[in-house]
């Protein structure tokens, strides 16, 4: 049985409870989606954990990584991580840049790799939809999320890595109707949002799976 973690941002996260058991406190987003499909279908070949944090850039997740990632040894992992690396900037001024978010995030992969080896990971694509979080800074926020989801695509490229793109997902799915029926503010996903991401990290876990 492998076991497979999720880490990221609050769109991970989720509303998740703190409970180290597998297959508990797993949100109420894409994880807990991601897991119910392989539990059902596949339930002899995964078990689940999430560690996703709210308000996490990727300096937060490099900062956890001992704790929240290397201590658990998982065998899998996808990691989404990136709007709030640009939001931080805009808001608070405490962001992280394009440069920097793209040399700590292959410093971050190069570290589980060194320490988990044989670690499969995969690298969702950040993304940003307009919505009551983002409209005042439209123009900052789609640019600035682009860059991040550019440099998310190079590291995974870099490393050799499974990368699921998100950014047209949602676009497309906007362009057949309103952007609040995907995302509650632009940020986070609805559920039918979460369900967007499901499916597509369930397609990128079975290839990973099968090859």
């Amino acid at each position: 049985m492998k076991t497979f973690l999720f880490q990221g941002d609050s769109i991970t996260d989720a509303c998740r409870e703190d409970d180290d058991r597998i297959n508990c406190g797993l949100g109420k987003g894409y994880p807990l989606l991601v897991a119910a499909d392989f539990l059902k279908n596949r339930k002899d070949d995964f078990c689940f954990l999430n560690r996703g944090q709210s308000g996490d850039r990727v300096t937060d997740i490099y900062a956890r990584i001992k704790e929240d990632i290397i201590n658990l040894k998982p065998d899998c992992m996808s990691i989404l991580v990136g709007v709030n690396d640009v939001s931080h900037e805009l808001t608070m001024q405490c962001g992280v840049d394009e440069v920097k978010y793209e040399k700590v995030y292959s410093m971050l992969i190069d570290e589980i790799r060194t320490a988990l080896p044989d670690i499969q990971i995969i690298i969702l694509e950040p993304f940003v939809l307009r919505g009551t979080a983002t409209e005042a800074l439209w123009e900052q926020f789609d640019c600035e999320v682009r860059k991040r989801a550019e440099a998310a695509k190079r590291v995974a490229e870099k490393f050799d890595l499974t990368f699921v793109p998100l950014q047209k997902l949602f676009d497309e799915a906007v362009a057949d109707s309103n952007a609040e029926y995907w995302s509650a503010d632009g940020v986070h996903p609805t559920y039918a949002g979460h369900q967007l991401i499901k499916e597509e990290l369930v397609k990128a876990i079975n290839q990973m799976v099968l090859s």
